[in-house]
């Protein structure tokens, strides 16, 4: 029997089509990508000091501390990426949801990967590319577990989020997507996840990924509260991936072992942006944010995907050209850059996303 829907909340059988597309969400997308990019053009060391000539720290000597948090942009695009995919994976066959998901990724990544490839090749660039065999290699989106160097350094975050895929698919896809099953899945996963962290076994940890387990259920949660705000369980789910979740960025972040990132974030403020990044997602998900139905924030959201894969290398070399080249100065190479990767990006969606991506579903269908 089908309970109905209080005021405001959705019957759990309503088709997530039926509901229309949430903008908001799709504004909050760009927003973790320009999270991202802050903390690469100005938040972190490595191959970006090469390209200001000196390390972001010179370069932007206040801002360069709150830059270094950033990075956590990718932890509100996992739990954005649970809360979608719950979505778009509810009712569907495995093959409909495998051509979506593959026509999603691929098109754009596949151009993103020669478009920096075939730049750092040319003479004067001064970033090395890939051998000719990993950037082959790259095409497939398997060089992270086969050793090879990656063309995009994010690449790493779209490796995590095809194991979310094939682990979604094979526990809630193939048997059919239900409340009953999602809230075990989640559950399951949880217990599971905590349980490959403390044995350190690296297979484990391979596939259950302990440390962004809890954004991809977190988000997954949220969708249940989308469905039905009413159920109690969905907000366990949600909590226990909040608690979780700023435990594990807390570890990972306040002191990266990684001598190209800034260290010393502060744990408060770690916890902080995890909270607000659960907040914002949980606005969306209870309707609280639904008079955010601007149409432009459906570009926001197109933009996102190929702004993200190019910004970070492409991005270097704007700023080796605007900075040492041209002489701007540091706040307008910046932005200089951020609008350069947004034109870039509306380009990649427009010529190859708006063209190819359908074309792949079809066929993989």
């Amino acid at each position: 029997m089908v309970r109905p829907a209080r005021p405001g909340t959705t019957a759990l059988t309503d088709p997530p089509a039926a509901r229309g597309r949430l903008r908001a969400l799709d504004g909050l997308r760009l927003v973790a990508a320009l999270m991202v990019a802050l903390y690469h053009y100005g938040g972190r060391g490595g191959e970006i000091a090469e390209a200001w000539g000196s390390s972001p720290k010179q370069q932007f000597p206040t801002l360069h501390s709150w830059f270094a948090y950033g990075c956590l942009g990718v932890q509100v695009f996992f739990v954005i990426s649970g809360f979608v995919i719950c979505m778009s994976g509810w009712g569907r066959p495995l093959r409909s949801f495998f051509a979506s998901r593959a026509a999603r990724l691929m098109p754009a990544y596949w151009v993103a990967v020669v478009l920096v490839t075939v730049v750092f090749a040319l003479p004067g660039v001064a970033f090395a590319a890939v051998s000719p065999s990993d950037a082959l290699l790259n095409l497939t989106l398997l060089q992270q577990p086969l050793g090879a160097d990656r063309v995009l350094g994010v690449c790493w975050t779209l490796w995590v989020e095809i194991r979310f895929y094939a682990l979604f698919a094979l526990c809630v896809v193939v048997p059919g997507a239900n409340r009953r099953r999602v809230v075990l899945f989640c559950a399951v996963w949880t217990l599971a996840a905590a349980i490959a962290d403390a044995a350190d076994e690296p297979l484990l940890d391979l596939v259950l990924m302990p440390e962004h387990a809890p954004f991809f259920i977190g988000g997954i949660g949220l969708y249940l509260l989308h469905r039905d705000r009413r159920d109690a369980l969905a907000w366990g789910i949600v909590a226990v991936s909040w608690l979780t979740g700023q435990h594990y960025a807390v570890a990972a972040l306040w002191h990266s072992p990684s001598p190209g990132q800034f260290s010393y974030r502060s744990a408060s403020v770690i916890v902080l942006i995890v909270t607000l990044g659960f907040l914002a997602v949980l606005a969306v998900a209870l309707g609280w944010l639904r008079r955010a139905d601007w149409p432009w924030l459906t570009t926001a959201g197109a933009l996102t995907y190929p702004f993200y894969l190019v910004h970070e290398h492409l991005g270097w070399v704007a700023v080796e050209v605007f900075h040492q080249e041209l002489a701007l100065p540091s706040w307008l190479t910046l932005t200089a850059t951020l609008v350069t990767m947004l034109v870039l990006a509306r380009l990649l969606n427009r010529y190859v996303e708006d063209r190819a991506t359908p074309w792949l579903r079809r066929a993989l269908r």
